[in-house]
């Protein structure tokens, strides 16, 4: 699929789920991946969305940018955009979990221990590739990041069959602040092995291997 002239939606950054007004659940994803593709689509005449979690990074010029905080956030913005777009890369950190109940005050220290029940979040990606309807003529392309501690390639594999992705990109934790990332990247015809190269790179070899896509 070209690039040019294209909707092309992307997600980017972390999520914060604040558990009091001064303190939250998150990682350490830096935004630089989803950021660099972006600007790479932006390069190819794309009409580019991003949506973005709370990151140090400035906001993208001529690129339409929507910042949110959460999970639940992200996830109603993303629903917005999902059905009009015919490229979605799925490049937040988007945390699994949220804590159950937000303690509108901010939680004194007492000494002693405390419980915090978590509840899951919306699987994002899984649930926008579960709506895709088999009657829809020419669905979006779907791509996604798998970060793992290890079985890199397996554990990516299974979710790219679970999600019913074109594509995976799939890197280790040590990736998400640098500016350079490993790991490999994934379709269902085969796997491409990267390492230490730039995200804008890599910004762009996932760019050419959506652009290759039929």
């Amino acid at each position: 699929m070209r690039i040019k002239n294209k909707n092309v939606l992307i997600t980017a950054g972390p999520t914060r789920e604040y558990i009091d007004p001064v303190r939250y659940i998150s990682n350490g994803s830096s935004g630089k991946m989803g950021y660099a593709l972006a600007n790479e689509a932006k390069k190819r005449r794309a009409d580019v969305i991003l949506i973005s979690g709370p990151t140090n990074i400035p906001q993208p010029k001529n690129i339409k940018f929507i910042n949110v905080v959460s999970a639940l956030e992200m996830f109603k913005e993303v629903k917005k955009y999902f059905k009009k777009c015919d490229i979605f890369i799925s490049c937040a950190a988007v945390c699994d979990y949220r804590p159950e109940n937000f303690a509108a005050k901010k939680i004194k220290k007492t000494g002693r221990a405390i419980s915090l029940k978590l509840v899951p979040n919306p699987d994002i990606l899984l649930l926008l590739s579960k709506s895709l309807s088999r009657r829809v003529a020419k669905p979006p392309i779907i791509v996604g990041f798998a970060l793992e501690t290890d079985n890199l390639v397996r554990n990516a594999l299974l979710k790219l069959k679970k999600k019913n992705l074109e594509m995976i990109v799939a890197n280790k934790p040590e990736a998400m602040e640098s500016d350079e990332t490993s790991g490999a990247l994934i379709t269902p015809k085969g796997i491409k092995h990267f390492s230490k190269i730039s995200k804008k790179r890599l910004a762009g070899i996932i760019l050419d291997e959506i652009s290759a896509l039929q």
